[in-house]
């Protein structure tokens, strides 16, 4: 019979969060999870920044506010928070994937925020983060810089699931490191100016035939009257634009524009089986003996400590057999010793033989306390 291929629905979310308010955003995400997993969406997916906002405001002259940046920061999103328990809840009693783009206050300065898109688990967990790596333009007075640590596609039942933020799919190298992780799933999210809208229509397409991969687009929205006048920021609406899209580039459903609403559509992954028989980019249609992709996948904190680095060093994992290897190295250096010591042996050797079983046992207690 062979593999059989997941069949489920997809949920684009496009709606306006409540602004600049953190509790009400996440109540309001929490109703909008709640509807699209009745619904029977098992992959729910928010635009960029959605709690508290998209801070239009940093292509007015409003960017040198620093009032502005604290009402955002004090709304921000830390991981974990009671507003990740929220979610993750809201998330497990949906029974589905919830991909959502937060404002991520990072909890060791206690000063830089992170554009980042948040997974959770139908379990009720934080399954994963992303933080965009490249804040565009004016975007960065207001957010640090991701790393690699975090460009990973996750394997679910759903398929092989990855995302990106806004221009990061205009970054051809950091696409490729997706399309070469054998992503199936894209979340795709965008703020989304009104002016972007052929924009995202052409590079969401492009994507998804690019990657052979169905495409998940959550575009903001900006109901008129929402940004108070001082902000400047009416010039600047968004009006959506959010669409589902098939491994050959056509639309499943949408582009959806100037109004909230969730979009649906079946998800099949043999589709994109089908389309990898013509191209896999990083596969047979690769020509890796002429181009190569380097991935960094190394956390870069500002700081590290010796604690740090042990928490970000890569995790050891207990093997069959592990145990039974190192009680035979132990009994073979203890052998060692004693025939040393009754041979009258070097006191030299025997020190360094009681050392290296020394550290041996260190080791091994390390390992086992990190799995």
């Amino acid at each position: 019979m062979g593999d059989t291929l997941a069949k489920y629905v997809a949920a684009s979310v496009q709606a306006a969060p409540e602004f600049l308010d953190r509790e009400a955003t996440v109540d309001k995400a929490c109703a909008l999870i709640d509807e699209a997993g009745k619904a029977g969406a098992r992959l729910i997916v928010f635009p960029e920044t959605w709690v508290p906002m998209y801070p239009f405001w940093h292509s007015t002259p409003s960017v040198f506010s620093g009032d502005l940046f604290a009402r955002l920061w004090k709304n921000a999103v830390e991981i974990p928070s009671a507003a990740t328990e929220q979610l993750a809840r809201a998330a497990k009693s949906a029974n589905a994937y919830v991909v959502i783009g937060i404002n991520e206050r990072d909890t060791a300065t206690r000063g830089t925020l992170y554009n980042t898109m948040l997974y959770l688990s139908p379990a009720g967990q934080v399954l994963h983060r992303h933080r965009k790596l490249m804040p565009t333009f004016t975007e960065r007075t207001l957010w640090g810089f991701g790393d690699g640590s975090d460009l990973d596609v996750l394997d679910t039942p759903l398929g092989r699931l990855g995302g990106l933020i806004c221009w990061e799919h205009e970054m051809t190298l950091v696409k490729y490191a997706l399309y070469a992780q054998g992503e199936q799933m894209h979340c795709s999210q965008w703020p989304a100016y009104s002016f972007q809208n052929d924009h995202i229509d052409f590079g969401t397409r492009q994507y998804a035939f690019e990657g052979a991969c169905f495409v998940v687009s959550s575009c903001g929205i900006v109901p008129k009257g929402t940004y108070p006048k001082a902000l400047g920021a009416n010039d600047l609406p968004a009006n959506g634009g959010s669409a589902i899209i098939a491994p050959n580039g056509k639309y499943l459903a949408g582009p959806l524009y100037d109004k909230e609403e969730i979009l649906y559509a079946e998800i099949d992954l043999e589709l994109a089986i089908r389309e990898k028989h013509s191209r896999d980019v990083a596969g047979h249609y690769a020509r890796p003996d002429v181009l190569q992709l380097t991935l960094n996948l190394q956390p870069k904190p500002v700081v590290t400590t010796p604690r740090e680095e042990s928490r970000v060093a890569p995790r050891l994992t207990r093997r069959a057999g592990d145990e039974d290897r190192l009680d035979a190295v132990r009994a073979y250096l203890s052998s060692l010793m004693d025939r040393f010591e009754s041979d009258g042996g070097d006191a030299e050797v025997n020190e360094a033989l009681a050392e290296a079983l020394a550290s041996i046992n260190m080791a091994a207690a390390g390992m086992w306390s990190r799995g």
